[in-house]
């Protein structure tokens, strides 16, 4: 879900650097081949994250959720020159699209892909990292956040994407909702975390961004 009015987000990707050819045709298969499109983080997300991993120049990234790999070629072009960016999704059906269009973005060497349970795979990763995105089932951001919370530097950055959830999270009953009740702790959870200071951005279906102090 997207919170802006259609013209605001067109203006705002219109003021925009643009996006690369790769991602406009990604973007534009990902629409016309795979189930749930509305997943892509797209132009103005993409950006966003673009933008603080290149502030951040970070030597370790970590994606919990490929998808079609967009937001992970979008991270990618912040990393330090022998950097890294690990991302992990459970569904090998996608693998090789993304993997497809990270070639084409020329990142084959900088994106290393994990498919499997990210839940099984995190704690197998033996790396730091300064920057992470989490993008996956919601009722497990609480432990993705505290596996890769541990795994962060000092001054790193941990985002998580969908923490709006669609305004579900302003609902009273949300009892018989897993998906909602586990973004609603989650949100509880960052915002009482002593180890982080945070924004949830309402910036697309939210975005919640936290630095380790």
């Amino acid at each position: 879900m997207n919170f802006l009015p259609p013209e605001i987000e067109a203006y705002s990707e219109n003021i925009s650097s643009p996006e690369s050819p790769v991602l406009k045709k990604l973007n534009r298969d990902t629409h016309a081949k795979v189930l749930r499109p509305r997943m892509l983080s797209g132009h103005l997300q993409g950006k966003l994250l673009e933008m603080i991993s290149c502030m951040l120049r970070p030597s370790r990234i970590l994606e919990v959720g490929t998808y079609t790999g967009y937001s992970a070629i979008c991270m990618a072009q912040g990393l330090k020159p022998s950097g890294k960016l690990h991302t992990i999704d459970h569904n090998p059906e996608l693998e090789d699209f993304a993997k497809e269009y990270i070639v084409q973005a020329g990142l084959k060497d900088s994106i290393i892909q994990h498919i499997g349970e990210a839940l099984e795979i995190l704690p197998a990763l033996d790396e730091t990292f300064d920057m992470a995105f989490i993008d996956a089932d919601k009722e497990n951001y609480i432990t993705y956040f505290d596996q890769i919370f541990e795994k962060t530097n000092k001054g790193g950055v941990i985002l998580a994407d969908n923490v709006l959830w669609s305004g579900k999270v302003l609902q009273e009953d949300i009892k018989n909702d897993p998906e909602t009740e586990g973004i609603v702790r989650f949100n509880e959870y960052v915002k009482n975390h002593s180890g982080i200071r945070n924004l949830l951005l309402p910036f697309r279906d939210g975005l919640m961004i936290s630095q380790k102090i």
